[in-house]
């Protein structure tokens, strides 16, 4: 019997080029450019690609590492396809929190409280559940009763009133939010965890960013420079997220209108400090009220807090940042988690 023949040639899918720049091979694969990067995650985040495509991209990224005009690219998508808030919208400082807290009690929260107190418009985005056995911020804000929005106008209501606000990924861009959750289906974490902490999207000044890997600084430094942002923090935070692990010493990389700067925080405490069986917000109220001494959460909190004032003033030193995050500690409003 005679094979069936086909009457007419297959099409080629629009997103198979961008596949083929990835994984072509050793000699030929190559990294995409800037617009090649915007239109090909524009694609996927406009529901223009098939899911094993989506999956094959991603982790043709993972294996080859992305590049900071990838980044940069994928950025510039995500911002042309979320839910734009006004223009009127402002913040002082974009804090990203898509990791969990795994080891420690989110106490980054309580430096967002006190640069919150200080006068700085401080705007939170993040994402939750994707991997097990983390506590996330949208849920630790949730418990100590701090603003988490369900929009932009919420945003800037809770900003108004307390200078802080939570909006969820999925509140803003929900085809990036689908593309978090794969991460138990592929089983590793891909470029989308990287680029989800350069969003920004009020266009805040400042920007805080917190890495896994150390090697991806640079990568998030230079992003940000193409990008055009006039300042960013990025440093290896606890669990992955922005608060500094004060039993290490921590660089901090430091961005002020394109000049990079390194600054270098010394550990605080110099005895090891054991994981948390269960992070949870308890310790958190009780180190706030003053019931409780917490040296471990304190030293976090203060270093937390001097590392946001480091990239919020270009005009201050490590010295005058500790200074000034001890000085906010002391004339804290002990009755605000209460």
């Amino acid at each position: 019997m005679n094979k069936p023949t086909r009457s007419t040639p297959i099409t080629e899918h629009p997103f198979a080029s961008f596949i083929r720049i990835l994984g072509k091979g050793k000699s030929s694969t190559r990294s995409l450019n800037q617009d090649e990067a915007r239109e090909a995650f524009g694609m996927i985040l406009n529901g223009a690609t098939e899911p094993l495509q989506v999956g094959a991209f991603l982790m043709l990224l993972r294996v080859k590492e992305e590049t900071p005009d990838e980044l940069a690219g994928f950025v510039q998508a995500c911002r042309a396809t979320m839910n734009a808030p006004c223009q009127e919208l402002q913040a002082d400082l974009d804090w990203s929190s898509y990791a969990g807290k795994k080891h420690q009690h989110p106490w980054f929260i309580l430096s967002m409280l006190l640069l919150a107190q200080a006068g700085y418009r401080v705007f939170v985005h993040g994402s939750a559940g994707h991997t097990p056995g983390r506590l996330y911020t949208e849920n630790a804000m949730r418990e100590l009763h701090l603003p988490v929005a369900s929009d932009w106008a919420d945003v800037g209501q809770q900003l108004d009133i307390s200078n802080l606000s939570y909006l969820p990924l999925e509140r803003f861009c929900s085809p990036l939010e689908r593309l978090m959750q794969l991460r138990p289906l592929l089983g590793l974490r891909s470029p989308v965890n990287t680029l989800s902490r350069m969003l920004n999207p009020l266009s805040a000044h400042a920007s805080l960013q917190s890495i896994f890997h150390p090697a991806y600084a640079r990568l998030h430094q230079e992003a940000d420079r193409i990008l055009g942002q006039p300042a960013s923090l990025v440093f290896k935070g606890d669990s992955g997220e922005v608060e500094v692990k004060p039993q290490a010493d921590t660089r901090l990389h430091l961005q002020h209108d394109q000049h990079a700067q390194e600054v270098l925080l010394p550990r605080s405490l110099t005895t090891r400090i054991e994981s948390v069986a269960t992070p949870n917000v308890q310790p958190l109220k009780a180190l706030w009220s003053g019931s409780v001494d917490d040296r471990y959460g304190l030293n976090a909190t203060l270093a937390t807090t001097a590392a946001g004032l480091l990239v919020l003033r270009p005009d201050i030193g490590l010295n005058d940042a500790q200074s000034q995050a001890t000085e906010l500690w002391q004339n804290r409003d002990t009755a605000r988690l209460s």
